[in-house]
């Protein structure tokens, strides 16, 4: 599945990214809304809590994208560490200046939301992970 944009005269196409994350247009109120895709409800964590992850992140950064395309896939796989159920927030460090001045040498940064609230950074994931490395260390980051 491909996505097609255009900017000035020139439109590309690009894939589409966050597939566990489908688009709902409600006509009535016309506005969109994101809503989780959930394959299986059996095969993911029995937590009552939704396990939550953070990207912060910003436009044109090539790790940024990578990641974001290794943790689409990740959250796709099943299997002993199946992250599917996991809510990830994509936050433009660009669109608030404490992000910014927080991270922006270090981008790309997953945090872990905990249960009351406050985030975790995760260590780096190396660009060189495979697929089912990153979702065995997401996996294993909301284990502890």
């Amino acid at each position: 599945m491909a996505i097609r944009f255009a900017i000035g005269n020139y439109t590309a196409t690009r894939p589409k990214l966050f597939h566990h994350f489908q688009s709902a247009f409600n006509p009535t109120t016309q506005k969109s809304r994101l809503t989780p895709f959930l394959a299986s409800s059996a095969s993911f964590s029995s937590n009552s809590t939704p396990r939550k992850l953070v990207l912060y992140s910003k436009p044109g950064c090539c790790l940024c994208d990578g990641l974001k395309e290794k943790l689409d896939a990740a959250f796709s796989l099943s299997g002993p560490n199946c992250v599917g159920d996991v809510q990830l927030e994509i936050r433009d460090i660009m669109s608030n200046p404490e992000w910014e001045r927080l991270y922006q040498y270090e981008i790309p940064v997953l945090a872990r939301i905990r249960e009351d609230g406050t985030e975790e950074t995760l260590p780096r994931l190396s660009p060189r992970l495979g697929v089912e490395l990153v979702q065995k260390k997401i996996a294993a980051a909301f284990s502890q």
